[in-house]
């Protein structure tokens, strides 16, 4: 039951690490430049790059915890089933 803990308080920094780090700064210096000279001469092609990359970064992540997701759901699920049926045939003697 050491499981539940740990996780609580993954969650939590994790929440605290997204509240803190929102305006992050997530550009490589070739693209901040390309984007910095492109808004400088009028362009409006760099106003989004920023979202852009932290869009894409955040891809893997939500993927990954969507099928540790799924998995812990079937896990649990079959742990209730292996249960039900050891009641089932201690029922039956």
């Amino acid at each position: 039951m050491k499981s539940k803990p740990i996780i609580r308080q993954f969650g939590l920094i994790t929440l605290l690490l997204l509240i803190i780090l929102v305006d992050l700064s997530a550009q490589c210096p070739m693209c901040k430049m390309a984007a910095e000279s492109n808004l400088e001469s009028g362009g409006s092609a760099g106003a989004g790059l920023n979202k852009g990359i932290l869009f894409m970064l955040s891809m893997p992540y939500l993927i990954v915890a969507s099928l540790a997701f799924v998995w812990f759901k079937n896990r649990n699920r079959e742990e209730d089933e292996f249960l039900q049926d050891v009641e089932e045939l201690l029922q039956e003697q």
